[in-house]
């Protein structure tokens, strides 16, 4: 019965892998919380009570965060509406589960200075002509997640014929395959201009993915995960003090200046592949908590009703 529903997810709604994979803990979770193995699950035996039951274990003896705690909800929930829909249950018992508050955090992101860092620290590599086709890729993969505020699973997905450097233009597949237009500018262009010609004098005209790394014994092998992870944390992490240097980050930090800079909230909204306007609606909210700081910084109204002990009467 479970299986059928991850089946489902995963080849009718075309959810990514990584999503499936997460279904199946929460549901393995919730199994494991009854006491009875996945594929024996029996929706007449379950109750309401035993949703908030678990949920209570996840907050007080699992130490989850309530966001957490929300999220396997969710996926509960996804599980009943497919048996409802296939007649498999007649009841939906996670309708009345109220899930725990959690306040959404605000995104990080990187600094304009740290950005124009990473730059230097290319431009450098360059100008001694010294970069390697590792330096190239990874300062590419840098600017290509900044530039165009892509996800990590996107860049990995990139084909060499999604790219149009006539046009000035990527394509891209999204959550559940659904595609969008991504603008690029020149300087983006001839990075990876750069970038393919170091490619072809390592593996060649043809390739399977656009990212590749090279193995320990010299194989050119498509991108994995890890690697870009990997690549973003180290590059990043010599010029940020974030605890965080993903490419999630950069993705922040694409949003976050396209607003800086007077983009409207659609835009960006087009541009990031979000179904909701409210998805995107957090970055206004990054914006905010910027004009704020600097405002109690410099405002001479801003600490205190008295203001400054010399101020005349106007």
């Amino acid at each position: 019965m479970i299986q059928h529903f991850l089946d489902y997810i995963a080849i009718e709604r075309k959810y990514s892998a990584r999503t499936v994979e997460a279904y199946r803990d929460d549901l393995r979770d919730f199994c494991r919380f009854l006491g009875v193995p996945q594929d024996q699950y029996d929706p007449k035996k379950v109750d309401e009570n035993d949703v908030k039951t678990w949920m209570l274990d996840l907050l007080e003896e699992q130490k989850q965060s309530p966001r957490s705690v929300k999220r396997r909800l969710s996926a509960l929930r996804s599980f009943y509406k497919f048996l409802l829909r296939t007649k498999l249950t007649d009841r939906d018992i996670t309708a009345r589960v109220v899930p725990p508050k959690a306040d959404k955090p605000l995104p990080v992101f990187f600094r304009p200075e740290e950005m124009e860092a990473v730059a230097r620290m290319n431009d450098g590599s360059a100008d001694a002509g010294e970069a390697t086709f590792e330096e190239v890729r990874d300062f590419l993969i840098i600017e290509i997640l900044y530039q165009t505020g892509m996800r990590q699973a996107e860049l990995l997905g990139l084909q060499d014929a999604d790219l149009d450097l006539a046009q000035g233009q990527v394509r891209v597949f999204g959550k559940r395959r659904k595609e969008r237009v991504i603008p690029i500018g020149e300087a983006l262009k001839g990075l990876i201009r750069s970038y393919l010609e170091e490619r072809k004098a390592i593996a060649g005209e043809r390739s399977e993915t656009f990212l590749v790394k090279r193995t320990k014994k010299g194989e050119v092998v498509p991108m994995t995960k890890n690697t870009l992870y990997n690549i973003v944390r180290a590059r990043m992490g010599e010029v940020s003090t974030l605890k965080k240097h993903s490419p999630h980050v950069l993705r922040h930090t694409f949003a976050t200046a396209m607003l800086d800079n007077g983009a409207d909230i659609r835009t960006i909204q087009e541009l990031l592949g979000h179904a909701s306007l409210s998805t995107t609606q957090v970055y206004t909210h990054t914006t905010f908590e910027q004009i704020k700081r600097v405002y109690m910084a410099t405002h001479p109204r801003a600490k205190g009703a008295g203001g400054s002990k010399n101020k005349k009467n106007d």
